[in-house]
């Protein structure tokens, strides 16, 4: 056997390893912190040079994403409000058609 390895069983797992600090964080973040900033910097950099090249800033994309978010609340409610009409064009129909059905099966 190597020195440093052990067996499962062996002498050493009676001292369990204390958990490493930054596993965590490491786990969530997808490595280490330095790396992950270099990685977030560089494309960053990529993403900005290419907004740039088409003329977009943060705040038109927000505004952009905002307006979007608002015209499809609206699409939807004026959906339920079509769907309301419906139901109450629907309702003028078949609710006296339901009652008159319910007086002569009571009449029976």
């Amino acid at each position: 056997m190597e020195h440093g390895k052990h067996r499962p069983g062996g002498p050493y797992d009676a001292y369990p390893q204390p958990p490493a600090r930054d596993g965590g964080l490491r786990r969530f973040l997808g490595g280490s912190p330095a790396s992950v900033f270099l990685r977030l910097l560089f494309l960053s950099v990529l993403v900005g040079a290419f907004m740039a090249m088409l003329g977009l800033t943060p705040g038109q994309l927000f505004w952009h994403a905002y307006d979007s978010a608002r015209a499809l609340i609206e699409m939807g409610l004026a959906t339920f409000h079509d769907f309301g009409g419906w139901i109450l064009a629907g309702a003028v129909v078949v609710v006296p058609l339901w009652f008159v059905s319910r007086l002569f099966a009571a009449s029976r």
